[in-house]
């Protein structure tokens, strides 16, 4: 198999297993489409606020799990797709994975926000790093009472900290889901500067929820 077919196969490995939302499903099971309500994207922190945070939490487990399972699935069948004797499968179909979560092609493209399978794809390759980070997102969530602040910060440096230990190639790949997720939260950021953001503390009790 030539190189460019496993980087093919990997990603659609990858993308396919984010296309499952578990937000939009059960949304759509209770009679709406969580795009349009709340903060409009089909994602785990918007399932907090317009089903509740057990919604929130089965959807963000759910979206962690596919990307690391995409990961794991990746380096295991595609143990040959590497560069410089640097293996990256598991980075192409974590990032596969986040961008079909971000851009579901069954949704027209309209999918969450990618945070909670970037955390999964990270759990998958380096597990202590990921519980690292989770403690920094809830530190910094419960500091600032937005989980935006932990997410960036998350994205940002976890390619650093690749790139010191792995070297540019999976920086480079993961910079593509840095870039995207930072494209995905800059209204985040508007709303909060405008006094508009809806911080955890607020999120499931307010108007948008279901009754």
């Amino acid at each position: 198999m030539s190189i460019w077919l496993s980087v093919i196969l990997c990603a659609l490995l990858g993308y396919l297993l984010g296309c499952i939302n578990p937000a939009y499903l059960i949304a759509r099971a209770r009679g709406f489409d969580i795009r349009s309500r709340g903060s409009g994207n089909a994602g785990a922190s918007n399932a907090v606020i317009t089903m509740g945070k057990a919604a929130g939490v089965f959807s963000a487990i759910i979206d962690i799990f596919k990307a690391w399972l995409a990961v794991c699935l990746a380096t295991r069948y595609f143990t040959a797709l590497s560069v410089g004797g640097i293996p990256v499968a598991g980075e192409i179909a974590g990032v596969a994975c986040m961008l079909g979560h971000m851009f579901p092609f069954y949704l027209k493209f309209k999918g969450g926000k990618g945070f909670a399978s970037y955390l999964g794809m990270i759990l998958a390759i380096n597990w202590k790093v990921a519980l690292c980070i989770l403690a920094a997102v809830v530190i910094l969530t419960v500091l600032t009472d937005y989980i935006v602040v932990g997410t960036v910060t998350s994205v940002v440096s976890f390619p650093i900290y690749t790139a010191i230990r792995s070297g540019w190639l999976p920086l480079v790949i993961l910079c593509v889901a840095t870039l995207a997720i930072l494209i995905k939260h800059r209204e985040n950021f508007v709303r909060i500067w405008n006094g508009t953001e809806m911080g955890l503390s607020s999120a499931g009790r307010g108007k948008y929820k279901m009754k």
